[in-house]
């Protein structure tokens, strides 16, 4: 099985498969993504959030803000339970959400832990972390405002976010209240769309 052209193993796969299963069988009854996308469940959502990963494979502590159906974070998690290092604190306040998530978790053996509390308040449970990510959650500028805590305290933290086509206009509208470092990586899922990689996030307000 390959994901993005990169090879998974067969252990990674079966991983995935079982996570595949559980999602199905959950989405009948909550909503965990768009109906519209849940027939292009592996490369609307599982190789679209492989992508994070794949960019920074080395194993570290993520944290996932709006976790939802598992994507990108749980994706993550399923891929280093290979390595059998590094972790995702899966950051979900949806109660029925949260609960499937742990019940994935269970089933396939992922490197990941359930928090169902809001994004703003993350910083005060999980107060070390390495990286961020989200996808299809916030406009970039919030998305900034919850991963700020974990900029100020560790200088190489880096946050991943999945963005559309409209991306620019985000990137423009949150540089007029924060200064950082962008590294603009092309979407091989979806033409158009960008993975951000922003790192050395400060605010101009306190400038």
């Amino acid at each position: 099985m390959k994901l993005n052209g990169q090879t998974v193993s067969r252990e990674t796969q079966a991983r995935l498969e079982l996570f595949a299963a559980h999602f199905d069988k959950w989405a009948k009854s909550i909503n965990l993504v768009a109906p519209s996308t849940r027939q292009q469940f592996w490369d609307r959502h599982v190789a679209d959030s492989a992508q994070v990963y794949q960019l920074s494979p080395e194993p570290k502590t993520w944290i996932d803000i709006g976790s939802g159906g598992g994507f990108p974070g749980m994706i993550t998690a399923i891929l280093l339970a290979e390595k059998g290092e590094g972790w995702v604190h899966l950051v979900e306040s949806n109660n029925k959400k949260a609960s499937f998530l742990r019940t994935a978790i269970r089933e396939t053996g992922a490197r990941a832990s359930v928090h169902a509390i809001r994004a703003e308040t993350a910083p005060e449970e999980v107060e070390s972390c390495d990286a961020m990510s989200a996808r299809a959650l916030a406009d970039l500028s919030l998305l900034l405002v919850y991963a700020a805590p974990w900029f100020d305290t560790t200088p190489e933290f880096r946050a991943f976010f999945h963005k559309g086509r409209d991306f620019r206009r985000e990137i423009d509208k949150a540089r007029d209240h924060w200064d950082f470092d962008l590294v603009k990586h092309e979407s091989k899922v979806e033409p158009g769309s960008v993975i951000l990689e922003i790192s050395r996030l400060a605010s101009l307000s306190a400038s």
